[in-house]
């Protein structure tokens, strides 16, 4: 490897928008009708909006980092400090040893009956399910995540990840300080809330049906969101923000990979109707354990094919069917629920103790 410091590639080309442009995308959150009569204060708000776009104000409020950091005097979004307090707050909760057993139970269609399809997911169903399942049982409680709210609630958003990791891992901050974006418009960010979800679970469980061959969108952007969790770095200051040559310069130092989810517990439901189910199964279960969660068994982790070839038109009838696939799932739920106690009362899986030899 060269001893000279990597150079740090541009030219893709400017995405800067003219004031003419801003301007007439701003005001399409205006057209209903409703707003004519508020024209001036719609047109002063635009001229705001774009002097923070012009200005490229990503974080309107911000203070100095302080001591914990490596540069104190470094200005921190006041967004991305409440969060990071959120993980801290989220990580003890996990740690607490008196506490109840969490699992973040994972609806993970896009559809709902309170937007176009007009019918409930099955995979709501079998979360559902699920749910009552682990809330049953003594000293477990449940978080239920439902993915589908991203189309359904006002100003509920994933946005994508900016694939900051591949330029170098330290420039991708946990938790990830892309967003939000407020000059840009890129605001209502969930995963700021997720994060600590996340963090707070002793176990995971998602169930997911197939959208051509892979992860629903809204399964996706979460999982690349997720990227800070598996090496980001804790401490924006250290590369300045956004500075891809410090970044650069401290991987090549040697970075440790810390791994934020270490530990926490899966299991993984995957479900189609023609095609894709084992592939989505297993790619679920390696991006987990690539962050080190463990899973809980082989009861915990499957696919089957529900309505196999048949319409979707009948596909809930197909499910009510399928009896043994509801009882699958509570089985999954049950090995869930083992491999968290054990856990919990101090387990550690083959191998923990080992350092891996390959860092990434």
């Amino acid at each position: 490897m060269s001893s000279e410091a990597p150079k740090v590639r541009t030219g893709q080309g400017s995405t800067r928008l003219s004031r003419t442009e801003f301007e007439s995308r701003y005001r399409a959150q205006f057209v209903d009708p409703a707003f004519d009569a508020a024209k001036p204060e719609v047109e002063r708000l635009t001229a705001i909006a774009w002097q923070a776009y012009d200005d490229s104000r990503k974080s309107p409020y911000t203070r100095k980092a302080g001591p914990e950091f490596a540069d104190p005097g470094h200005e921190l979004s006041i967004e991305w400090l409440e969060t990071r307090a959120a993980i801290q707050e989220a990580q003890r909760r996990f740690e607490d040893t008196g506490g109840k057993s969490r699992i973040l139970l994972i609806s993970a269609s896009p559809r709902t009956d309170e937007t176009c399809p007009s019918e409930m997911a099955k995979t709501f169903r079998v979360t559902r399910e699920a749910r009552a399942y682990i809330e049953k049982q003594s000293g477990f409680e449940v978080d239920f995540l439902d993915l589908s709210q991203i189309n359904s609630e006002y100003g509920r958003q994933i946005h994508p990840c900016k694939a900051c990791v591949s330029t170098a891992m330290p420039l991708c901050h946990w938790p990830c300080s892309c967003y939000p974006n407020h000059s840009m418009g890129q605001i209502h960010d969930w995963m700021n809330e997720l994060y600590p979800r996340w963090v707070a679970a002793h176990g995971v469980m998602i169930v997911t049906p197939v959208h051509w061959y892979q992860a629903p969108s809204v399964l996706k952007l979460m999982m690349d969101r997720l990227v800070c969790a598996d090496g980001g770095n804790p401490d924006p200051t250290s590369t300045h923000g956004k500075e891809p040559a410090e970044a650069k310069a401290i991987e090549l130092k040697g970075w440790d990979f810390p791994k934020h989810l270490k530990g926490r517990i899966f299991s993984v439901i995957t479900h189609g109707d023609s095609a894709g189910a084992e592939s989505l199964r297993r790619n679920l279960h390696d991006w987990l354990k690539d962050m080190e969660l463990v899973p809980a068994g082989a009861a915990a982790v499957f696919d089957r094919y529900i309505g196999y070839y048949e319409p979707y038109a009948t596909s809930h009838e197909a499910l009510d069917r399928d009896t043994a696939f509801m009882e699958e799932a509570k089985n999954a739920a049950l090995t869930l629920i083992a491999a968290v106690t054990e856990m919990r009362q101090g387990r550690q899986p083959p191998g923990d103790n080992l350092e891996s030899p390959r860092q990434k």
